[in-house]
């Protein structure tokens, strides 16, 4: 019989993450375990009796139905005595027995991964960092990993494949489910270049317990984990817990500290993790690591210049300050500057925090410390760094050398 039988048969009767590590250890696979028998199921002493009840519910060939349906859909089947089993999920006490995987499955064993989780209801701002920073380490060598859900999920896989780089999506559910049809395109476009893998019997639906139990599966395929836009009750958060559980790096983006959408977000800057200013503050972490697999596509690029090089802020694209230039010069006048007294000043956005507002108000052209601009602004540092960040993305703001900011 197919080994990956029995391996379907330990998630049919066990579930999805059960702690199999020491199981397997003892008996050595999914087949030592089953033909050990249950008398040695019970000497182990690694068995609840409801679970040995269970082990005996099932038999290896009522498996058949799921291989057939993976065969019939072009989905893989990897199991942990595969070459193809990622080494950093093996770690994990509670492994997954199975992971049915559409697309790629040689990605999986790709080392730079770098984790990507968020809100679902992103704001313009969490979608256009998490854009760009996925882009950017994408363009680098890095493959990233989500959960293919709406917001900042989808704008992660999306800056990935933009860049032309690879990408997983971990599911919460069956591939074969109907979940979340919006995003069945994206899918596609992931297995075309990626992979989209479940630890779920292909029909499993998505449940509340579903998805925090993928999001052990996220933080452990990476070496390291980046949260953007995440509130206090984020299920971001859990994957943040398992990532720190699981000895990861744990990075994230400051945002505005009014707002709760960021609480998640920057109480974990607060309690260690690294904020994330650019793309290189991720990057440098793994460059010595990973070689082989890395190089420095992103430099020391802030957002800010990033956003200005992907035409994405049409207010501070090339074209519109040499047409606001022309206009100027035609009228006999020399062209504004915004950090010039008596300048108007800029139009905004509208979605704009006040703290951001707050910091653009002290910003001049000339360069100034991050420390003085806290000052000025009666903002604390966190919250300044913030608003200077949500200002770069949106073209009005640009880091300089030494930690200092300038008006653009």
């Amino acid at each position: 019989m197919n080994d990956a039988a029995f391996w379907i048969w330990l998630l049919r009767t066990l579930g999805p993450a059960a702690a199999l590590q020491d199981l397997l250890q003892y008996f050595g696979s999914a087949r030592g375990l089953y033909e050990a028998g249950s008398a040695e199921w019970r000497l182990s002493g690694l068995l609840t009796a409801k679970q040995i009840t269970a082990l005996t519910k099932f038999s290896p060939s009522q498996s058949a139905d799921v291989l057939r349906d993976c065969a019939q859909n072009g989905w893989k089947i990897v199991t942990p005595d595969s070459i193809l089993y990622p080494n950093r999920l093996r770690e994990l006490r509670n492994l997954p027995p199975v992971l049915f995987v559409w697309g790629d499955e040689t990605v999986l064993l790709r080392e730079a991964q770098v984790a990507v989780v968020g809100t679902r209801k992103a704001s313009a701002y969490g979608l256009r960092v998490t854009s760009l920073l996925t882009e950017a380490l994408a363009k680098s060598g890095m493959v990233v990993v989500s959960g293919g859900a709406l917001g900042v999920d989808s704008a992660a896989h999306e800056g990935a494949l933009r860049a032309g780089g690879k990408t997983i999506a971990v599911l919460g559910c069956g591939l074969g489910t109907d979940y979340l049809r919006e995003n069945g395109g994206l899918r596609r476009k992931i297995a075309h270049s990626g992979a989209v893998i479940s630890e779920f019997l292909p029909y499993a639906p998505a449940s509340r317990t579903t998805f925090p139990l993928r999001n052990r599966v996220i933080s452990a395929l990476a070496p390291g984990t980046v949260v953007i836009e995440a509130g206090e009750h984020s299920g971001s958060l859990i994957t943040a817990r398992c990532a720190m559980e699981q000895g990861r790096d744990l990075f994230a983006v400051p945002g505005d500290v009014i707002s709760s959408a960021f609480t998640g977000a920057n109480r974990l800057i607060r309690d260690g993790a690294k904020p994330v200013f650019s793309p290189m503050d991720v990057l440098e972490e793994y460059l010595y690591r990973f070689p082989d697999e890395l190089h420095e596509a992103c430099g020391e690029k802030t957002f800010g210049e990033l956003l200005r090089e992907s035409g994405q802020d049409t207010a501070q694209t090339p074209h519109a300050r040499s047409a606001e230039r022309l206009k100027t010069e035609k009228d006999g006048k020399a062209p504004p500057d915004p950090g010039a007294p008596g300048s108007e000043p800029k139009a905004l956005p509208d979605a704009l925090s006040e703290n951001a507002r707050t910091v653009y108000r002290v910003l001049a052209r000339e360069p100034k410390h991050i420390d003085v601009l806290s000052e000025e602004a009666g903002l604390p540092a966190a919250a300044c760094l913030a608003a200077l960040t949500e200002l770069e993305l949106y073209g009005c703001a640009e880091l300089t050398e030494g930690r200092k900011y300038r008006k653009i």
